[in-house]
Formats: structure tokens, sequence, C-alpha cells
């Protein structure tokens, strides 16, 4: 049997962990970020898993209503929701039982921050989809390319 080969993402996470991508069923239906989100990870061959109140299977895949129903599962939360739509994350991380959770572009706040570290949870900040290897030339021209020119890459395992 082949062994399986894990990437560093940011800060101390791997592809060899465990995802839960936090989203809506509008962000997940309409290809937005929590569903790229979810598709980069899965293709980076990490075990993830999508949780949304209001959607129950995504391209038949289970589909989590909340994280408590995914306690001990998941080793990183990545929310995908302003942070106006997520107030109580932290709590929610802490009762699944992650250690990490990654805040996407624009979702992190300095309360967020607060909590997480009372709660002794770490936080890692920045998007996801600047992991991607983006092949060239075409790569160019994709923002996450030049957002993501000093980040570790993971290559399509999928």
């Amino acid at each position: 049997m082949r062994e399986k080969k894990v990437y560093s993402l940011v800060g101390e996470t791997t592809t060899g962990q465990r995802y839960a991508v936090v989203g809506n069923a509008d962000r997940f239906l309409k290809h937005k970020h929590a569903y790229k989100a979810w598709q980069i990870l899965r293709q980076f061959g990490c075990v993830v898993h999508p949780v949304a109140e209001d959607l129950q299977r995504l391209e038949g895949f289970k589909v989590y209503p909340q994280l408590a129903a995914l306690k001990d599962k998941v080793d990183v939360v990545v929310p995908c929701l302003k942070a106006e739509l997520m107030p109580d994350i932290i709590n929610q991380v802490r009762e699944c039982g992650a250690q990490f959770v990654w805040f996407q572009e624009r979702n992190w706040t300095e309360e967020f921050q607060e909590q997480a570290d009372n709660a002794g949870i770490q936080v890692l900040r920045g998007c996801v989809l600047k992991h991607k290897i983006h092949p060239k030339p075409l790569g160019y021209l994709h923002p996450c390319y030049w957002h993501g020119l000093k980040s570790p890459k993971a290559p399509k395992r999928r």
C-alpha cells in the first residue's frame, strides 16, 4: 500500500488533518468561498466535512447541521461566513474538539482572537485557496496565485 504524502499548509496544519468547512446553503450551492475551500481541501487529499444548517447533502456528501455533530472528528475548522453570521464560532470550535480555527479573508475579528486565546484554540488567518498550485501561464491571471506566492503549496490529489 502506498504511503500518503502529507503537505504543510498554514501554521502547524497539514493535509493529513481533518477539516470542517462552515458555510450556509448559499455559500456551498452557488460555488462561493465555502464550496471552493471544501473542494480544494478535498483535492489536497484532506478529510473534510461541510457544515451548514440549511443543507442536507452536497454532491453526494453528508452536510452536518452544526459543528457539535462532528465531535472528535475534526482538527481544523474553516469558517467561511461573515463574522456577524457566526458570533459564537469559537464556542462551537471548542465544543467539537478542534485545535485550530482557520479564518478566511475578512472574517477574523479581535473579539474572535481574544475568545480563542482564552479557550486555548490556535487561530490561523489567510485564504485556503492560496495553497493551490496554479499551472502556468494561466495561473498568473488568478489572484490566489499572487496572494500565495510565499505560501507552502499542496498539489491536487484528486
